[in-house]
């Protein structure tokens, strides 16, 4: 069940040991990290890559590398819930900053809509974006996810306390 989807000039693929140097090369930033859970390490070092791409590798394999043909630029995944929620599944993707706002991320995420509900029988994708996160927003909303609402003061992230906006989208929206 490995995903290898090429769309335009970047692909979405398995995660590599020979991705460490660009995993750290772009994950190594804080415009990055402020976006992402504080599971994403700042700063983002050689061992935070090996330990990742460790656990990326797991079956079945979830997390994926956005890549250009040279190399990994970012990540997007699932991550399966369980027990009554075990057709749902979280969202999460991210870019090293050189390729924002080059339309990378939404075809991205729609590639792994199609794999979540494809592959994995998922009948809904969320995510969590932070309210000072416009973009990430558009990203999810291009790919026909909505928002369902405001969590209030949920997220604690950089030593502030924030809102956070749930979106989602269910198989019966395809």
């Amino acid at each position: 069940m490995s995903m290898n989807i090429k769309f335009g000039e970047y692909i979405i693929r398995e995660w590599t040991p020979s991705d460490e140097a660009a995993l750290v090369k772009y994950a190594d930033n804080r415009r990055v990290w402020v976006n992402l859970d504080d599971i994403f390490p700042h700063p983002y070092t050689a061992a935070d890559a090996r330990a990742w791409i460790v656990t990326a590798s797991a079956r079945p394999v979830t997390n994926f590398a956005i890549a250009t043909d040279e190399e990994a630029i970012g990540g997007i995944g699932l991550k399966l819930q369980k027990d009554i929620y075990r057709r749902t599944a979280d969202v999460g993707y991210w870019l090293g900053e050189p390729y924002w706002g080059k339309g990378i991320a939404t075809a991205a995420l729609a590639a792994i809509v199609d794999f979540g509900f494809g592959e994995l029988d998922l009948v809904r994708l969320q995510a969590n974006v932070f309210e000072y996160n416009p973009r990430s927003a558009r990203v999810l909303e291009k790919n026909g996810f909505r928002l369902e609402g405001r969590l209030v003061k949920n997220i604690t992230k950089d030593g502030k306390v924030i809102d956070s906006l749930l979106y989602a989208l269910t198989r019966d929206d395809m």
